[in-house]
């Protein structure tokens, strides 16, 4: 025979009180004294009390849930944020909902769907590199879920943003590769309607222009800087009249296979091109020569963000929106880039 579920009733039976200041023991009022807080706590276990969380949720009118969308899960950046999400949430009491668009908008558009029809109670996004038109994320603003952008930004949402400073990172690695005695540096750029790349370019014009480079738009090559993107920029390269003494690369999965490509071709890594790239996978520490990149504290800005949500899910009075935290990105200097 089933047993049957012990429920506060039974609890206030046992102890003789009121069932309602069982309740209030149980969500740790202020108006229950501790001496009966720890009582009720004592005969719950005893009695293998078990809260009833859907209903408790229903009353708060809140599923517990926080939704994720990242363009790729299998991204170490990606996959570090998630990490750092799942730490806050877990501890929070927050279940989550992950998924990736694969950097695509219609694919990011159906997920938001998805997430409104489960009820989240908020939604952490890292948008795709198709997103220009934002109206399915204002959607979620208007409906009062609050939302945290993490990595990519747009100014169009009025949500809260934590990321690194893109430009910033990307002048400290174009200076790194100057300093290394670099006078011609290319650079594999990502679609640069898209926040973090035109921050990256902007860094490394920065660079050129503060340590008396010229700036060639034909060192300038953009792609979505995936493995084959890399092959194919490295290629282009060697079709110049003379091949650059150095790359920096907007991320590491295109650095990696451009360095693959250039090596099987005679070219000698960092004696003939140094390279630079961005993300700090774990790959660019074991490659041969190992890579030169700026690493991306994904897991700090998966914990920061989540702080941000959960306290406007749980504090909506308290207005959070266009609050930017900036986490700080470092250099980490490697055989690649040091001639």
């Amino acid at each position: 025979m089933k047993k049957k579920k012990a429920t506060i009733h039974d609890i206030a039976r046992e102890l003789k009180i009121d069932p309602s200041t069982v309740s209030r023991a149980l969500s740790n009022s202020s108006r229950v004294k501790q001496k009966t807080k720890d009582l009720v706590d004592e005969m719950a276990k005893k009695l293998g009390y078990q809260p009833n969380i859907m209903a408790s949720n229903l009353r708060k009118n809140r599923s517990n849930t926080i939704g994720v969308i990242v363009p790729r899960i299998s991204r170490h950046f990606f996959s570090s944020v998630i990490e750092g999400i799942d730490e806050i949430a877990y501890g929070k009491g927050y279940n989550l909902v992950i998924c990736q668009s694969k950097d695509e908008i219609m694919r990011e558009k159906d997920l938001i769907k998805t997430l409104l029809a489960n009820q989240v109670d908020g939604v952490l996004i890292s948008i795709s590199m198709e997103t220009q038109s934002v109206e399915h994320l204002i959607q979620l603003e208007e409906k009062g879920i609050p939302m945290v952008l993490f990595d990519r930004m747009h100014d169009d949402l009025k949500s809260s943003k934590v990321v690194i400073d893109d430009c910033d990172a990307s002048f400290q690695a174009t200076k790194h590769l100057i300093k290394n005695g670099a006078k011609s540096i290319a650079h594999f750029a990502g679609p640069t309607d898209v926040s973090i790349y035109s921050g990256r370019l902007n860094g490394y014009r920065k660079a050129l222009e503060k340590y008396g480079l010229k700036f060639k738009e034909e060192l300038i090559l953009t792609s979505r800087l995936m493995d084959e993107d890399g092959i194919s920029c490295a290629l282009e390269l060697m079709k110049l009249p003379q091949l650059p003494d150095a790359i920096f690369v907007a991320n590491d999965i295109a650095a990696i296979a451009a360095m693959k490509l250039l090596k099987s071709k005679g070219i000698r890594i960092p004696e003939d091109v140094a390279i630079v790239g961005f993300s700090n996978e774990p790959i660019a520490s074991v490659m041969e020569p190992s890579l030169t990149t700026m690493d991306q504290p994904g897991f700090d800005i998966g914990k920061e963000a989540t702080r941000l949500l959960i306290d406007h899910i749980e504090n909506p009075d308290h207005k959070l929106n266009n609050q930017k935290v900036v986490i700080e990105s470092t250099l980490i200097v490697r055989e690649s880039s040091v001639k």
